[in-house]
């Protein structure tokens, strides 16, 4: 395997453009119209290899422009081949399924390009429609493709010229590997093949052994680290007084646009509207949402750059959000390098960012292994915790009044999926319905 590390070339960054590369002309004016005046690093080092037709491994760190590095060669084949169900782009979340869709929709803008976005949480025989009109580009999550292909509608991918693992360590994380594994089964063995992750693991080695053959390997960072235009602090306080700490630091941070992260969807929802009780312009996003509504949320967070998202990690990879100011990680990450994921969602493409990151008395160690892992010590930012105290009282209040409106809305939930059940096999029209009557006429 041939490997291309970062400044390989003779020539410095300023002195690239996208049409020195060898990007055709149509491109190279869709990249000024999306305002990319010059390659990243990763689009530098890899456009030209993929050029030359050849597999790729792309290591980069998380905002570093790697959309662009495999849909400006796909495209620019596509323009010479003009086939249907050209390249499929496998990606771990839906919220990056759809950031994917816009960009190849931008950069496709002056060639008539046809794409489908097939996730989860959307109804399957408006997808198998979309994929029967057989668009250009397919971007999906693992499992719904899966269940696409191995569908009753005679969707295939036999023409496939192009396969992208997209954020490849978070597909296999959130336990992918037997769909992907399955899935490239019933695609071409002759294709090419890119494969972009931010780290290098165990299992994506053992992917990219499955999947590439011969790749050449660009690599613009070679240890886990954060942008260069991020400032990073730590807060030590007590866990007791987390929530009061964080009001008191959103206070702080009135006009930012600010992304907080929270451990599970559960302590999402509180304290989401335990902010919103509070008077802040807040927003959430996590897997428990119905998809119209995350993709609701996250369009009023783009659209409000003195907001508030709290989320949970479907937000730590791949999204792109220009005016993301500072992030908040309130709670400690699972895994060490996910800390870098989160953090990467400000500072991007050499804009500034802050980030601040809680420890209590129960995460020091989980703490100091980030330390360990970023090889420099964080600063410390400090909070008079007299002024936190002061806090409490509405703080508490606010957290009754959201766990309150919460267990309203479940009481709610509940009374109508009663409802639904009671009425299932009169819609003809449900999925549940029709899974019910496929079973019955296989057994007939």
């Amino acid at each position: 395997m041939d490997v291309l590390p970062f400044s390989s070339g003779t020539s410095s960054n300023d002195d690239i453009s996208f049409e020195s590369l060898g990007v055709v002309q149509v491109l190279c004016e869709a990249c000024q119209r999306l305002k990319w005046s010059k390659p990243t690093p990763i689009q530098k080092e890899t456009i030209p290899v993929a050029l030359l037709g050849k597999d790729i491994i792309g290591l980069a760190e998380t905002g570093s422009g790697k959309t662009g590095a495999f849909a400006i060669p796909i495209l620019q084949d596509l323009l010479q081949k003009q086939s249907r169900l050209f390249a499929l782009i496998l990606t771990p979340t839906r919220e990056l399924a759809f950031q994917i869709n816009e960009t190849f929709e931008a950069l496709g803008a002056g060639m008539k390009l046809k794409c489908a976005v097939i996730i989860g949480g959307v109804n399957m025989m408006e997808q198998s429609i979309m994929l029967a009109k057989k668009p250009h580009i397919i971007i999906a999550t693992p499992g719904r493709l899966l269940d696409q292909l191995e569908g009753d509608t005679g969707f295939n991918l036999n023409s496939l010229q192009y396969l992208v693992l997209d954020e490849a360590d978070r597909i296999l994380n959130l336990d992918f590997e037997a769909e992907v594994n399955k899935i490239l089964k019933m695609i071409p063995k002759k294709r090419k093949t890119y494969l972009f992750s931010a780290t290098m693991t165990e299992k994506v080695s053992k992917l990219q052994r499955a999947s590439l053959k011969n790749p050449v390997k660009v690599e613009v960072s070679n240890k886990y680290q954060t942008s260069s235009s991020l400032t990073q602090h730590y807060l030590f306080i007590p866990y007791r007084y987390k929530l009061e700490n964080l009001v008191y630091l959103l206070n702080e941070l009135s006009g930012n646009s600010v992304i907080i992260f929270i451990e599970n969807c559960a302590k999402t929802q509180v304290i989401w509207l335990t902010l919103r009780n509070l008077g802040f312009t807040a927003f959430q996003l996590h897997g428990k949402m119905a998809q119209n509504k995350r993709l609701e949320s996250l369009s009023k967070f783009k659209e409000n750059d003195r907001s508030i998202l709290v989320c949970t990690d479907v937000a730590s990879r791949g999204l792109d959000i220009a005016h993301v100011d500072v992030v908040v990680v309130y709670n400690m990450p699972t895994r060490t390098k996910d800390y870098i994921h989160r953090v990467g969602r400000t500072a991007r493409a050499g804009r500034s960012g802050k980030a601040y990151i809680f420890v209590t008395q129960y995460d020091v160690e989980d703490y100091l292994k980030i330390e360990k892992l970023l090889g420099y010590q964080i600063p410390k930012h400090t909070i008079p915790q007299d002024d936190v105290l002061c806090l409490q009282e509405r703080c508490a209040e606010a957290t009754r009044a959201a766990k309150y409106q919460l267990a309203e809305a479940e009481k709610k939930g509940t009374k109508q999926k009663r409802i639904k059940d009671s009425n299932k096999g009169e819609n003809d029209d449900t999925e549940e319905a029709s899974g019910v009557r496929k079973k019955f006429k296989r057994k007939k």
